[in-house]
């Protein structure tokens, strides 16, 4: 399958507004609503393209954990696997350096972590030895990116029309109100579908539909969920993924983080414990290009070093959603239990 450029204008405009109605979209981009809806049926059935939600939780408690995984070569599938199938382990990578696996792992609090999703770690038969690194500031992560191939006018207008969900150039910081079970139960819906309305919930759940919209605006004005369009990685013109390890200067890291978000290919960047204080996570058009970028971090960021840069071969699952080798959307998606949640 090859992607038009009609395709990643969508795909662009939800990366903006990912719950835009295609009606207000096609205001914007200047296709029939029914033809935008019937394109990104396409591009979902493909897995070329698919919008998710994730729980972000109280920026102030929730744990960002990245965590290296050494293990058995012989039993890396089973592991891999075993490793995508706990929901709190989002993201699944594997590493073309001195460790085997690399994980992004979410949960409301530390204690979580702790209690958990590091048990379970301990039980996956064939893993040697994991090493976690906490994140204390997300600067920029994979919601902040975008394709940008729709003109500016374009993009301001579709930032007026996105709402409370809609993913900016930071993470929600504003801690939502404390959600009740019901409204929880609506979070795996969106994991699935980034754009699921309350009628297609309501169905699923037997509920009334106006009382799901009611919790659905609330879910998504707590801002609690992290909502983004993703694109398989082969069609973004960005096909080699480069992660650094670095220190940056006590002080100088929001600094950093915002040079960091000039790069159009940042995926992720953020303030770290452990060996390094400082990731930085970028997508590349070629591995030549990972030099250029430590050429331009190391310019642009006064102080930083660079102690290790981590290619990645290749994702088994990136934020719930599991991958297929070449990068597409299998269908699949991991999410935590509505139960699991936390309620404040």
């Amino acid at each position: 399958m090859e992607l038009s450029e009609d395709d990643f204008e969508l795909i662009n405009a939800l990366q903006i507004a990912p719950r835009i109605s295609w009606s207000d979209a096609a205001g914007i981009l200047g296709v029939h609503a029914t033809t935008l809806a019937a394109r990104w049926e396409r591009l979902k059935a493909s897995g070329a393209a698919w919008t998710t939600a994730h729980w972000m939780g109280d920026p102030q408690q929730m744990c960002l954990a990245l965590v290296d995984v050494d293990c058995e070569m012989r039993l890396r599938a089973e592991v891999t696997a075993a490793l995508a199938a706990i929901p709190e382990v989002v993201t699944v990578e594997e590493a073309a350096s001195n460790r085997d696996l690399m994980l992004t792992v979410i949960t409301p609090t530390l204690d979580q972590f702790s209690e958990t999703v590091v048990p379970q770690l301990k039980e996956i038969h064939g893993l040697i030895k994991y090493r976690t690194s906490l994140c204390t500031r997300l600067h920029s992560g994979g919601y902040a990116w975008r394709l940008n191939v729709l003109g500016k006018s374009q993009q301001a207008a579709l930032k007026a029309l996105a709402g409370p969900e809609a993913s900016g150039s930071a993470p929600p910081r504003t801690p939502g109100a404390q959600l009740p079970q019901s409204h929880l139960e609506l979070i795996p819906f969106l994991a699935k579908d980034g754009r699921a309305t309350a009628a297609d919930i309501a169905r699923a759940l037997g509920r009334n539909p106006a009382t799901v919209q009611r919790q659905l605006n609330r879910v998504l004005a707590s801002q609690m969920l992290s909502f983004r369009c993703e694109i398989a990685q082969k069609y973004s013109g960005y096909p080699v993924t480069c992660q650094w390890l670095a220190n940056v200067p006590p002080g100088q890291h929001e600094a950093a983080a915002a040079e960091l978000r000039t790069f159009r290919n940042i995926r992720l960047s953020a303030s770290t414990t452990g060996r390094t204080n400082f990731v930085i996570l970028m997508w590349l058009q070629s591995l030549a290009d990972v030099m250029d970028a430590e050429l331009a971090l190391q310019q642009r960021i006064p102080g930083i070093e660079l102690v290790e840069s981590v290619v990645v071969l290749s994702a088994a699952k990136r934020v719930g959603w599991m991958l297929n080798p070449d990068s597409t959307a299998t269908g699949a998606v991991v999410v935590p239990a509505a139960e699991l949640a936390p309620t404040a």
